[in-house]
């Protein structure tokens, strides 16, 4: 990355608190054992001014952190997704985040057939594993790196990318330009002309694929079809809701990923027993994924606002709120988990809300595990006896809005 490029990446990380939180999670217990809910945005709770302050920094706002709550407002029908609209209609065009029935389920259909579990099969066998590899492979002989910055970061960006049919070569301009797209602390125009250069790049390809079909993601999202059961009409998708579509994609696809990855390892890495336990026996791996995204979920807080007057466990919501419901305090409730802060492979399994539920559970979440299964698999093989490098210092998971270890410097005994 260039100088330039880092700043910009530096500063969707200010955004999200990373830097300024290592530890939010006493004052969610704090929280929490005083009400499920409470005024005031999720990262004003801090004293702190992330996304949810820059979006709506006149709103009423209220914060749900139990564990009840959380998966009580990703239900609710009162709560709204069109939270989002003001931050991502104007630069990426409107997607299924900002959807509400029965468009959401409409624009759901036509696209979720493009990431399903045998899709994703056919993925990890093609490409997926290649690219993992071809990152890993230069670091084989060095026997140290920082798996954050020089893995774990690079990695899923060109996987995204590749699945997409988007040029590879290409994959850092888009990098930078997803990055300023959901960044809504920088200012408009760049985000706007990040927007532009990311559409016209995504509609060269959609043109192509209209002209010769390749099974790709833009290929199979411009052959997607769904009949209406009313009226037989059988629609499609615009250029423009792929445009929007992979403007979303790109972002989401690539920082969530890392993030999670950097958290799993870290987790892996600082309880060495659990490590080795994963090492014996791979199958662990799913668990070892799912435990981590419970423990240190990418992201902390999903946005949503009250459309009509309702209640989250017994707590009145007014019309016009937006609702904070943040995933990250649902996680750590210890009337759901035992020994919630604790990272723990061998726990009980159970639905966590790292992905979200309802109706907008995450759309890629069968293609998030496989590429963190796949990336985890390839580090035991690749890096043998692969542990955090003894002499660095300070190695931590941190921020607020999202969690990541921004660095994490390892060893490993080179062949």
């Amino acid at each position: 990355m260039s100088a330039s490029d880092e700043d910009v990446f530096a500063a969707k990380d200010r955004m999200y608190g990373i830097g300024l939180m290592r530890d939010p999670y006493p004052l969610l217990h704090t929280l929490r054992a005083t009400s499920p809910v409470h005024p005031g945005s999720f990262s004003g709770q801090y004293g702190l001014t992330g996304p949810d302050n820059l979006l709506y920094p006149d709103a009423e706002q209220v914060t749900v952190v139990t564990f009840a709550g959380v998966e009580q407002g990703f239900r609710d029908p009162a709560l709204s997704s069109t939270y989002v609209k003001p931050a991502l209609n104007k630069v990426i065009g409107r997607t299924i985040l900002e959807m509400d029935p029965p468009d959401h389920g409409r624009f759901r259909l036509l696209i979720q057939g493009a990431f399903t579990k045998k899709e994703m099969e056919r993925w990890e066998r093609e490409f997926v594993r290649d690219i993992v590899r071809s990152y890993l492979l230069p670091l084989v002989p060095l026997g140290r790196a920082d798996l954050a910055t020089e893995f774990a970061f690079h990695y899923p960006i060109t996987v995204t990318a590749v699945a997409a049919g988007l040029p590879v070569e290409d994959v850092p301009i888009f990098y930078k330009q997803a990055a300023l797209l959901t960044n809504v602390a920088v200012p408009e125009t760049d985000r706007l002309q990040a927007a532009t250069e990311l559409g016209e790049m995504v509609q060269e390809i959609i043109d192509e694929r209209r002209r010769e079909h390749r099974h790709d993601l833009i290929g199979i999202l411009c052959r997607a079809e769904l009949t209406d059961p009313d009226t037989g009409a059988r629609n499609r998708l615009a250029d423009d809701e792929i445009v929007a579509f992979l403007r979303l994609l790109v972002p989401a696809g690539a920082q969530t990923t890392y993030r999670t990855l950097t958290n799993v390892l870290y987790g892996l890495f600082s309880h060495p027993e659990q490590l080795d336990a994963v090492r014996r026996d791979r199958s662990l791996i799913p668990r070892a994924i799912e435990e981590g995204l419970r423990w240190e979920a990418p992201l902390m807080s999903f946005g949503r606002t009250c459309i009509r007057d309702t209640e989250i466990q017994g707590c009145p919501v007014k019309a016009g709120t937006k609702v904070n419901l943040s995933v990250q305090a649902a996680n750590h409730d210890p009337a759901r988990w035992e020994n919630p802060d604790a990272f723990d492979i061998s726990r009980p399994v159970q639905a966590h809300t790292a992905f979200g539920q309802g109706n907008h559970i995450c759309l890629g979440i069968h293609f998030a595990r496989m590429e963190l299964r796949v990336a985890l698999e390839e580090i035991l093989d690749l890096l043998p006896g692969v542990r955090l490098d003894p002499e660095a210092s300070d190695v931590h998971i941190d921020g607020l809005m999202a969690r990541t270890a921004v660095h994490l410097p390892c060893i490993w005994n080179p062949a």
